[in-house]
């Protein structure tokens, strides 16, 4: 009996420990992307991602990756030159943000910013769309120009920012027009109220139970990291009809921000928050249970953003040296993990954004070749790839990068910025 017992406790011993042990991957280059907005923002857990890929012609389109394959959906869209697609559900539709030829732009904003982002642009009005069916269509804003559809759920409902006919004093140009959060479905457009009085607010997310993250603050030039015209200074949660403030990491919102940028079906949160100071920033996850945890960031850097969760509560994102030199990171059984040590050694990728993830443990993110500094997206999927080495060092394990970026790679990555709040690479503020 007594060495029942002991074999007994013996296995739920290494039990215990396998699900401690970081899962390893195997990696899927799904081609180049250019530059920004160019990557892979998430993947359904069927396995179809979405994101942004550049076209013969320069320009941005709006792709679909599955299996291999790959589909560029921004053609012939609305008849303009640049979109993005955010999110596609298992069902396959997918939404984002597109230029239209139909949409007026009396303003000459750049809502969407892809003039900010180096693409060339007719000044046309960029909207939110819709694409399913083979078919791009546009979904209606408050009474504005512009907008962009953020995620949208396996019930077709869509989260996002539309901008209203109200002129906001506060905005810096070529801004002009008042923005807010909203959430499209059936029935039309919603908007969804602002915290603290603030007068801009924008949707990033929503789940299957019609649960939706996001901000509010204040207008502001257009941000490379959140894709939008916001200074986030609070990160909210709107659920049947009400917000809630998920509060701070002890920051004010006049650094990086704070921003809740998605959550999984049980409602745990996850985006990023000033520090006191506002000088450095990490992400975080938030709960009702426990408030909201300072994930922290991989061993030696400095600041950290948490991008997606799943609902197996695994999280995912980007953590960041002194001198903003990237590493995706996967957050699992409380321990985070540089992304590049699970996968094969030999991988020609640098993997610096991890962006989205779905409940299979698939992620999806922005890459760049390590050779070449030619920008890719990936797909990384739970398997047995040999993991990069660990070294200790005073009693600490700290991955190791398996391969050193060339040069001329990390020039690249120096110029590079990085959506969904990755950071401007090029140094600390």
């Amino acid at each position: 009996m007594k060495s029942i017992l002991t074999l007994t406790a013996a296995g739920s011993l290494f039990a215990a420990l396998a699900m401690a042990q970081p899962q390893h991957y195997t990696l899927t280059d799904l081609g180049p992307v250019g530059g920004a907005p160019g990557q892979a923002f998430s993947v359904a857990s069927n396995g179809l991602a979405a994101g942004a890929a550049a076209v013969s012609n320069g320009m941005m389109h709006a792709t679909l990756w599955y299996q291999g394959m790959k589909a560029d959906i921004g053609t012939p869209g609305f008849g303009a030159q640049n979109s993005v697609a955010f999110s596609v559900n298992q069902r396959g539709q997918a939404v984002g943000e597109s230029e239209s030829l139909s949409a007026l732009n009396p303003t000459d904003e750049d809502f969407c910013g892809f003039k900010a982002q180096g693409l060339l642009s007719k000044g046309v009005g960029c909207v939110p769309f819709l694409w399913e069916y083979g078919v791009m269509t546009p979904l209606p804003t408050l009474g504005g120009s512009s907008g962009a559809a953020n995620l949208i759920n396996n019930r077709g409902v869509v989260a996002g920012v539309a901008e209203t006919s109200v002129r906001d004093p506060g905005c810096p140009a070529p801004q002009v027009l008042q923005f807010k959060p909203v959430i499209w479905d059936r029935e039309g457009v919603h908007e969804l109220p602002t915290a603290s009085g603030d007068p801009d607010g924008v949707a990033f997310s929503i789940n299957d139970n019609g649960q939706v993250a996001g901000a509010s603050g204040d207008c502001s030039t257009f941000s490379p990291q959140t894709l939008v015209n916001l200074q986030p200074l609070h990160a909210l949660l709107w659920d049947t009809g009400t917000v809630t403030d998920l509060g701070n990491l002890g920051g004010t919102g006049h650094g990086m921000g704070i921003v809740a940028l998605n959550l999984n079906n049980q409602g745990e949160v996850v985006g990023e928050s000033d520090l006191p100071g506002d000088q450095a920033f990490h992400g975080f996850l938030w709960s009702r249970d426990t408030g909201m945890k300072d994930l922290g960031t991989l061993p030696g850097d400095a600041v950290s953003a948490a991008l997606n969760i799943n609902n197996r509560g695994e999280v995912i994102g980007v953590s960041l040296d002194a001198n903003f030199n990237p590493r995706a990171f996967v957050w699992q059984n409380g321990t985070m993990t540089d992304l590049n040590t699970l996968v094969p050694a030999d991988s020609p990728l640098a993997l610096l954004l991890a962006c989205g993830i779905n409940n299979r443990g698939e992620i999806v993110g922005f890459a760049v070749d390590k050779s070449t500094g030619e920008s890719h997206a990936f797909l990384a999927s739970p398997g047995d790839g040999a993991a990069g080495s660990e070294t200790t060092v005073g009693g600490t394990r700290i991955a190791t990068r398996p391969r050193a970026l060339s040069e001329d790679a990390r020039k690249l990555i120096q110029q590079l910025r990085f959506g969904r709040l990755g950071a401007v690479l090029g140094g600390p503020r």
